[in-house]
């Protein structure tokens, strides 16, 4: 009988604690996943237009030989955002990159990226997106050069997780970093590929933008040129707070003020995988 309430009581608590589809929609969203960084507008300096959050910028544009494009307007406004689509449009385009009507999206949506969802957290993200308000913004359309584009990820980002696997704190980090994409920024390009192989996370990558031009640092093991010499508290006061191991400041696009909504284990997860990435 001890046994049957300690159960109930461990169960009870479990519940307290718990969030629905909308409040882990909400925690990822606007935290990891740092969807507001591209798709709400900047004002003077990168000041991002909270008032107009995930309503699309015109700025920054990001142009390749394959594409130009926009961050879009990702709320439910039925003309100028995704408020016509239905959950299982919304569903493609974040995973497969595909509209609607069936046009690629460019690979400045990390959609790759997203493929390694777990069920549970890509019908979260999903329920958090549509329950957001419409806001009216139309952003210029985006322009392809190419009639099929290539988006390469980390080796076993291709596929959802397991929920099991998010029990280990190396394999949590891996999923969250995914998620995070983490690695779109911090690998080099080599001829246009994500160089996955033998760059990941040895960073180069230069962003243009209302900052300034901010160059990605390396973030593998390396103890010299990449993290392998700071503290795990270093660590995350970088992710956090936007300030290095000698105390200087980040700048964007760097998403550290979505990264500060991250709960103490995520970010420890977060650590212990870096912790894998080989020194480059």
């Amino acid at each position: 009988m001890k046994g049957s309430l300690c159960i109930a009581v461990l169960l009870a608590a479990t519940n307290v604690f718990a969030q629905t589809p909308l409040e882990r929609g909400k925690y990822l969203v606007e935290g990891i996943l740092t969807c507001g960084n591209c798709h709400t507008p900047r004002g003077p300096g990168g000041v991002l237009d909270t008032a107009r959050r995930h309503a699309g910028s015109p700025a920054p544009q990001i142009d390749t030989p394959e594409w130009s494009a926009h961050p879009t307007n990702i709320t439910p406004d039925k003309e100028t955002g995704i408020g016509s689509w239905t959950r299982e449009q919304v569903k493609v385009a974040i995973q497969q990159g595909k509209r609607p009507n069936g046009q690629q999206l460019a690979p400045l949506m990390p959609y790759p990226f997203y493929r390694i969802f777990t069920p549970s957290d890509l019908d979260a993200v999903l329920t958090y997106v549509l329950a957001q308000p419409p806001v009216s913004n139309k952003v210029p359309p985006n322009v392809y050069k190419a009639k099929q584009l290539t988006f390469d990820v980390p080796p076993g980002a291709e596929k959802p997780m397991p929920e099991k696997d998010m029990a280990d704190p190396v394999k949590k980090g891996f999923y969250l970093a995914s998620i995070g994409h983490c690695m779109e920024c911090h690998t080099p390009l080599v001829k246009g590929r994500r160089d996955f192989k033998s760059g990941l996370g040895t960073g180069g990558e230069r962003f243009e933008g209302p900052w300034g031009v901010t160059v990605s640092r390396n973030i593998t093991s390396h103890k010299e040129n990449g993290i392998g010499a700071w503290s795990d508290d270093e660590i995350r006061r970088a992710i956090t707070q936007g300030v290095r191991k000698d105390g200087t400041k980040l700048r964007p696009p760097m998403g550290f003020q979505w990264y500060a909504t991250m709960t103490d284990a995520d970010l420890s997860a977060i650590v212990a995988y870096l912790r894998t990435v080989p020194a480059r």
